[in-house]
């Protein structure tokens, strides 16, 4: 059996504007397919319903799996809405249907689903964030690679590029997140009894996503996500108390972290934003990403694709993205944290230098010359082959 480990919210019970109550999100998070989110979703959908509340399903996903699907017996199921694209029928939850019905609970699958072109949003989790708006409590699943900022860290770990993610920021938002937590052996065993796919797609799986050291790897990574979510939960907490003491008493208010990253517009640099992101949260500080563009510069196509996808991936994390132009990026970067209150400074590791570029002296001794206070750190690119995620 799965292990459930609950991270409860901290935080007031939250509203929208003209007084709506906000419905609360409860997120089942797991390491990988199997471990039971979705079985757990359903059997508190089930508690629910026999504690007297209006309780529907808004999408659900069995895979195939009779127990699941068993489970859902007795609970409301609102039809799916058929769309036709490309001359197939696809199927998406129907948002208008639960808005109207309005239930006081609804359980939907798989936050970081992808909906079919032509849908209301392109993403479930626009969906659910629309109907807790709304009012209505929403159940619902992910498994932790799915995070956004966990992207880079996934590959590295598994060699497998997750092609679906979400905004961390979902899941921060989350009232209440559960950790469905099941040992690597326990999941193989399920796997292999044919409970989590069909026989035909089992040894692809196990030569693949389901090898047990990167089931480890990943059950390690959710049990440090819950970690996290619960002291960002309790340090927000702690830091809201001591201001309304310190504004009590006339104190002046601490100093935060605030990071910055250095960027340029080509894919690697991805890499760096997450793992930047990843920092600044730990740290519980704010996270600045800055491209020193040089006078007059000249962006190939690729290089725009690059920069387009950077600022995307910043609004995506919640990072701002700043650009200057200058011929001393050293200089550039030196005023942008002044001016920014930057403590902590990232960047990536230099392209080897050419000619008399290598009797400069490299940028990060510069960036320490400049700024005594601030603290550099060159983040190391452990980038491996990456293939696809199996869906």
């Amino acid at each position: 059996m799965s292990e459930a480990i609950t991270a409860a919210e901290l935080a007031p019970p939250k509203s929208v504007s003209g007084g709506t109550r906000r419905g609360r999100l409860k997120v089942f998070l797991g390491m990988a397919a199997g471990v039971g989110k979705t079985f757990r979703m359903l059997v508190e959908g089930r508690v629910e319903l026999e504690a007297g509340r209006d309780v529907v399903i808004g999408l659900l996903e069995t895979h195939g799996r009779a127990e699941t699907a068993q489970l859902a017996d007795g609970l409301a199921i609102l039809p799916r809405m058929r769309m036709s694209y490309r001359q197939t029928v696809l199927e998406e939850m129907d948002l208008r249907a639960v808005l109207l019905r309005a239930p006081e609970a609804c359980l939907i699958d798989e936050l970081a689903h992808t909906n079919a072109p032509g849908s209301e949003h392109a993403k479930r989790y626009e969906d659910v964030e629309e109907i807790l708006s709304a009012g209505i409590d929403v159940l619902s699943t992910l498994n932790v690679q799915h995070l956004e900022s966990l992207n880079d860290h996934i590959t590295e770990l598994s060699g497998i590029r997750v092609r679906e993610t979400i905004p961390d920021a979902i899941l921060g938002r989350a009232d209440e997140v559960v950790l469905i937590d099941l040992t690597p052996e326990a999941l193989l065993d399920r796997l292999r009894e044919g409970k989590i796919y069909p026989s035909e797609r089992i040894d692809a799986a196990l030569n693949n996503f389901f090898r047990i050291e990167n089931l480890a790897a990943l059950r390690e990574v959710a049990l440090r996500q819950v970690a996290e979510e619960v002291g960002a939960k309790r340090l927000t907490s702690e830091l809201v108390g001591s201001r309304e003491e310190s504004l009590a008493a006339d104190a002046p208010q601490a100093v935060g972290e605030r990071l910055l990253a250095l960027v340029e517009p080509y894919p690697g640099a991805q890499r760096l934003v997450r793992r930047a992101w990843r920092s600044a949260q730990r740290l519980g500080g704010e996270l600045d990403l800055l491209w020193v563009r040089k006078p007059g510069q000249q962006l190939t196509e690729d290089n725009e694709r690059s920069l387009a996808a950077l600022r995307q991936l910043a609004s995506v994390l919640g990072a701002r993205m700043l650009e200057e132009e200058s011929d001393d990026v050293a200089t550039a970067v030196a005023d942008v944290a002044a001016r920014r209150g930057t403590t902590y400074i990232l960047i990536g590791r230099s392209r080897p230098a050419r000619g008399l570029a290598r009797l400069r002296v490299p940028l990060p001794q510069r960036l320490m010359q400049r700024l005594p206070g601030v603290d550099v750190r060159i983040v190391a690119d452990r980038s491996g082959r990456a293939s696809v995620e199996p869906q």
